[in-house]
Protein backbone atom coordinates (compact mmCIF):
# COMPACT_ATOMS: atom_id res chain seq x y z
CA UNK A 1 0.00 0.00 0.00
CA UNK A 2 2.82 2.42 0.86
CA UNK A 3 4.51 1.54 -2.42
CA UNK A 4 1.42 2.48 -4.42
CA UNK A 5 1.02 5.77 -2.56
CA UNK A 6 4.69 6.56 -3.10
CA UNK A 7 4.37 5.77 -6.81
CA UNK A 8 1.38 8.11 -7.14
CA UNK A 9 3.22 10.82 -5.20
CA UNK A 10 6.33 10.38 -7.39
CA UNK A 11 4.31 10.73 -10.59
CA UNK A 12 2.32 13.72 -9.30
CA UNK A 13 5.36 15.48 -7.88
CA UNK A 14 7.29 14.81 -11.05
CA UNK A 15 4.63 16.48 -13.15
CA UNK A 16 4.56 19.51 -10.84
CA UNK A 17 8.35 19.87 -10.70
CA UNK A 18 9.14 18.99 -14.30
CA UNK A 19 6.36 21.06 -15.84
CA UNK A 20 8.68 23.45 -17.71
CA UNK A 21 10.45 20.60 -19.49
CA UNK A 22 7.28 18.58 -20.05
CA UNK A 23 5.58 21.63 -21.55
CA UNK A 24 8.38 21.93 -24.12
CA UNK A 25 7.97 18.27 -25.08
CA UNK A 26 4.18 18.53 -25.19
CA UNK A 27 3.86 21.14 -27.90
CA UNK A 28 0.47 22.73 -28.45
CA UNK A 29 -1.86 20.35 -26.61
CA UNK A 30 -1.15 21.70 -23.06
CA UNK A 31 -1.77 18.21 -21.65
CA UNK A 32 0.72 18.56 -18.80
CA UNK A 33 -0.45 22.09 -17.98
CA UNK A 34 -3.97 20.75 -17.48
CA UNK A 35 -2.74 17.96 -15.22
CA UNK A 36 -0.56 20.39 -13.23
CA UNK A 37 -3.57 22.70 -12.84
CA UNK A 38 -5.52 19.88 -11.22
CA UNK A 39 -2.58 18.83 -8.99
CA UNK A 40 -1.48 22.34 -7.90
CA UNK A 41 -3.95 22.66 -4.97
CA UNK A 42 -2.52 19.43 -3.54
CA UNK A 43 1.13 20.51 -3.76
CA UNK A 44 1.61 20.51 0.02
CA UNK A 45 0.06 17.07 0.44
CA UNK A 46 2.14 15.63 -2.41
CA UNK A 47 5.30 17.21 -1.00
CA UNK A 48 4.57 15.83 2.46
CA UNK A 49 4.00 12.37 1.02
CA UNK A 50 7.28 12.59 -0.88
CA UNK A 51 9.13 13.43 2.32
CA UNK A 52 7.43 10.93 4.67
CA UNK A 53 6.64 7.82 2.59
CA UNK A 54 10.23 7.06 1.44
CA UNK A 55 11.22 6.80 5.10
CA UNK A 56 9.18 3.59 5.35
CA UNK A 57 10.85 2.01 2.29
CA UNK A 58 14.25 3.67 2.30
CA UNK A 59 16.41 3.26 -0.80
CA UNK A 60 18.60 5.39 -3.03
CA UNK A 61 15.56 6.23 -5.13
CA UNK A 62 13.85 7.43 -1.96
CA UNK A 63 16.45 10.17 -1.64
CA UNK A 64 15.23 11.67 -4.93
CA UNK A 65 11.66 11.53 -3.61
CA UNK A 66 12.67 13.33 -0.42
CA UNK A 67 14.49 16.04 -2.39
CA UNK A 68 11.44 16.49 -4.61
CA UNK A 69 9.24 16.77 -1.53
CA UNK A 70 11.51 19.47 -0.11
CA UNK A 71 11.19 21.43 -3.35
CA UNK A 72 7.40 21.13 -3.27
CA UNK A 73 7.24 22.23 0.37
CA UNK A 74 9.32 25.40 -0.07
CA UNK A 75 6.31 27.65 0.51
CA UNK A 76 5.60 25.98 3.88
CA UNK A 77 9.06 26.46 5.38
CA UNK A 78 8.17 29.87 6.84
CA UNK A 79 5.81 28.11 9.24
CA UNK A 80 8.69 26.18 10.85
CA UNK A 81 10.78 28.93 12.44
CA UNK A 82 13.38 26.63 13.99
CA UNK A 83 14.34 25.04 10.67
CA UNK A 84 13.39 27.84 8.28
CA UNK A 85 16.88 29.10 7.38
CA UNK A 86 18.44 25.69 6.81
CA UNK A 87 15.44 24.41 4.83
CA UNK A 88 15.37 27.54 2.67
CA UNK A 89 19.11 27.17 1.97
CA UNK A 90 18.61 23.54 0.97
CA UNK A 91 15.68 24.48 -1.23
CA UNK A 92 17.65 27.30 -2.90
CA UNK A 93 20.49 24.88 -3.55
CA UNK A 94 18.13 22.36 -5.17
CA UNK A 95 16.13 24.88 -7.22
CA UNK A 96 18.42 24.80 -10.32
CA UNK A 97 17.83 21.03 -10.47
CA UNK A 98 14.04 21.29 -10.17
CA UNK A 99 13.26 20.01 -13.68
CA UNK A 100 15.83 17.21 -13.44
CA UNK A 101 14.41 16.03 -10.12
CA UNK A 102 10.89 16.24 -11.58
CA UNK A 103 11.76 14.06 -14.58
CA UNK A 104 13.59 11.64 -12.28
CA UNK A 105 10.46 11.39 -10.11
CA UNK A 106 8.37 10.55 -13.16
CA UNK A 107 10.84 7.83 -14.16
CA UNK A 108 10.88 6.44 -10.61
CA UNK A 109 7.07 6.53 -10.54
CA UNK A 110 6.80 4.66 -13.84
CA UNK A 111 9.32 2.08 -12.63
CA UNK A 112 7.28 1.73 -9.43
CA UNK A 113 4.29 0.63 -11.50
CA UNK A 114 6.10 -2.55 -12.56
Amino acid sequence: MIGLLLTIANLSGGVLLGLATLDKWDGESNFFNKIAGVLAPFQTVIGGALVVLPLFRFSLLGIVSILGGILLLTHVFGKVPALETSLRKLSATLMPFKAIIGIALIVIGVLGLF
